[in-house]
């Protein structure tokens, strides 16, 4: 039999094969496997009606539980708040749908005044022996024959939209012409700062850059709105201001006032400071804003009394219109 031959062994300081070192390394350094949190299983998930039951009379317990547990403490923090002589926290409100819903522009408050019949009775104020009638749910056309026959010279009707004013139709009688405007910022006499009162005279009227054949038709229909004959005494003035196709309207009255204002005396005999200035009266004037404030944009103008079906129109605004730099139309 032959001999066996001794199998040689590595010297203990050998260094171990490449491939062993790692997985060694990897055995040593390898970190534990994170525990996974239990999702909550919630009673609708189980089938079986008994376990569902229990579980869904222990969740029950657990939150009547958790309440208590907050009332305790809220109770202890309000005696602790008494003992210390402090206010005591604020009770959490829950949040319900009713509380967190977006809040809404048409809601009506008590104490909440429309806009509407407030603007009519200032802009009566402004147009001399005007009269109000609630339209109700007459047709336009059927009013227009109403102030016809009651020799009315003009029809203003005040379209509101969500308790805002935001249209005016200003109707010629008895033939027309008919003009829509578009309103916008309206302020009323009770928002405007240091704001007059009106008196019942005959205002005097201003209309400025009024001056295509579009804007003097449109002038003469505001005149006609007006007395030819103001009483200056009453020192009321109406201004339809016309820029960039925008009118804009404003209602003041003229405030005198006087004033002493010290004027250097021209006696070379006076010595003293006092007798080198004597007061001397100056009536100075300004202007004080009665109110409303808005602003109109003309939107179409038609031959005749308002008519939508046969009406014929002399002009009406485009869109494309609001983008031309230098044609102005009124």
């Amino acid at each position: 039999m032959g001999k066996e031959k001794k199998r040689k062994q590595p010297p203990s300081d050998a260094a171990p094969p490449q491939g062993d070192e790692g997985e060694g390394r990897k055995e040593r350094k390898g970190k534990k496997p994170k525990k996974v949190k239990a999702e909550a299983i919630l009673p609708s998930q189980i089938k079986n009606k008994e376990k569902r039951s229990e579980l869904h009379a222990k969740l029950k317990r657990e939150k009547k539980a958790e309440k208590r547990k907050l009332a305790r403490e809220r109770g202890q923090a309000i005696r602790r708040a008494e003992e210390l002589g402090e206010q005591p926290p604020e009770r959490e409100v829950p949040r319900t749908i009713e509380n967190t819903r977006e809040p809404d522009e048409t809601v009506c408050r008590p104490d909440d005044q429309e806009r509407g019949p407030a603007f009519i009775e200032e802009l009566m104020q402004v147009i001399p022996n005007s009269h109000y009638v609630k339209r109700g749910t007459y047709e336009l056309k059927k009013i227009v024959e109403y102030a016809k026959n009651r020799d009315f010279t003009s029809l203003i009707v005040v379209h509101t939209n969500r308790r805002e004013p935001d249209a005016l139709l200003i109707i010629g009688l008895p033939d027309g012409p008919t003009a829509h405007f578009k309103l916008s910022k309206l302020v009323l006499r009770k928002d405007i700062k240091n704001h007059g009162n009106p008196t019942s005279h005959k205002p005097e009227l201003v209309l400025n850059n009024f001056t295509t054949r579009l804007g003097h038709r449109v002038g003469r229909m505001i005149q006609s709105l007006f007395p030819q004959d103001p009483n200056f005494r009453g020192r009321r003035v109406v201004t339809f201001h016309n820029q960039r196709d925008y009118i804009f309207f404003r209602h003041h009255r003229y405030i005198f006032e006087t004033k002493e204002s010290k004027v250097a005396s021209k006696d070379k005999k006076a010595k003293t400071s006092e007798s080198k200035s004597q007061p001397e009266k100056q009536v100075i004037c300004r202007l004080q804003e009665c109110g409303p404030r808005f602003t109109l944009k003309l939107l179409t103008l038609q031959h005749g009394t308002f008519d939508t079906k046969s009406g014929e129109y002399e002009w009406v605004h485009k869109g494309d219109m609001d983008t031309s730099r230098t044609r102005f139309f009124l």
